[in-house]
């Protein structure tokens, strides 16, 4: 079994920043892959970030330098540092596991970020 909490959501004016912490625990194996994606209302669960353990990382095109992965693979924990935040980024951020031998891919409940003046 695999867990995934996720946490550091909150309400922001735009301009606004956050950082996102996603702790993994159970069966998790040295290779391995963690990222972000987000689901706003109404809208498709897309990929944000994500970083395998030997450090490769791939960001969507829309973040543009503002958010950065980031991961400490001793506490088995990815972070998402989100700056230059605006309303369009509103949206419950997950976090996601997957790993070599293992066929599931394992997601978190997400937490919830809101950009608003």
């Amino acid at each position: 079994q695999v867990q995934l909490v996720e946490s550091g959501g909150g309400l922001v004016p735009p301009g606004g920043s956050l950082r996102l912490s996603c702790a993994a625990a159970g069966r998790i194996f040295s290779t391995n892959t963690m990222g972000w994606y987000r689901q706003a209302p109404g809208s498709q669960r897309e990929l944000v970030a994500f970083q395998t353990s030997d450090g490769t990382t791939t960001y969507a095109d829309f973040v543009k330098g503002r958010f950065t992965i980031s991961r400490d693979n001793a506490k088995l924990t990815v972070y998402l540092q989100l700056n230059s935040l605006q309303p369009e980024d509103t949206a419950v951020y997950y976090c996601k596991l997957s790993q070599v031998s293992d066929p599931d891919e394992h997601w978190g409940r997400g937490t919830q970020v809101t950009v608003s003046s």
